[in-house]
């Protein structure tokens, strides 16, 4: 084989080599090429997920805060509604309260009818007042004004509170020192004031029974109250 034959085929070979070569390096320019876009197709999925859940996490976020805004919205409009109402059951209070003193209003020694119909509600108010304490021997209290009125009727009240409980009329002791506070005045709006009525006490002072129309008037609204929401306002805010 001479020079030229030699020469051949080492051109032969490195045209082969060469080939070889170029197609391993498609090859491998292709794997890398797939390799890369499958690498980038993960990344982009994986931060379309991180972004999908950070979305996701925001916007649970924000029907959180719109649920807390409601909520607190809402508690507030029934706060203003309950404020309202007791508002308006405050001012019926007070104007009953008001229509007390026309009860226990009268007109010191001469006795009208008005008067006779409190004489006998301080009467009555004195029996269930015994009736209450059970005890032979009180003490009572009673407002300055009211004094004649309630010493016109103790003996009576006594008897019948006897009569009633089948026992002696018990001694019933007229407390001369300490009175009841006057009726409500609106010179003096927040000093204490009694509307008329009566309160008694054991002799040891263990038991009391407070019977004041205040005290009366406060027992009524305490129980009439679920009534009188339903009356005035229909349903109950919860």
């Amino acid at each position: 084989m001479n020079d030229a034959d030699v020469s051949r085929q080492i051109q032969q070979m490195v045209r082969f080599i060469r080939q070889e070569a170029e197609e391993k390096a498609n090859e491998i320019a292709v794997s890398a090429e797939e390799e890369f876009n499958i690498e980038k197709l993960q990344l982009v999925e994986a931060e379309k997920k991180k972004i999908r859940q950070e979305y996701e996490r925001k916007e649970r976020q924000v029907e959180i805060r719109k649920k807390i805004e409601y909520s607190m919205q809402l508690n507030a409009s029934r706060i203003k509604v309950l404020q309202a109402q007791d508002d308006v059951i405050s001012s019926m209070k007070e104007a009953a309260s008001k229509e007390l003193l026309s009860v226990s209003h009268h007109h010191d020694w001469t006795l009208t009818h008005h008067d006779h119909v409190y004489r006998n509600l301080l009467k009555d108010l004195i029996v269930q007042c015994l009736l209450r304490l059970k005890e032979p021997s009180v003490l009572l209290r009673c407002r300055k004004d009211d004094l004649p009125l309630v010493e016109h009727v103790l003996d009576s009240a006594a008897q019948e509170y006897a009569d009633k409980a089948n026992v002696d009329p018990p001694e019933v002791i007229v407390d001369n020192q300490v009175y009841l506070p006057p009726g409500p005045s609106h010179h003096n709006a927040h000093d204490m004031y009694c509307s008329g009525g009566v309160v008694l006490a054991s002799s040891d002072g263990k038991i009391v029974c407070e019977n004041t129309l205040d005290a009366r008037l406060d027992v009524v609204f305490r129980k009439k109250l679920p009534e009188i929401r339903k009356q005035l306002f229909g349903q109950v805010v919860a």
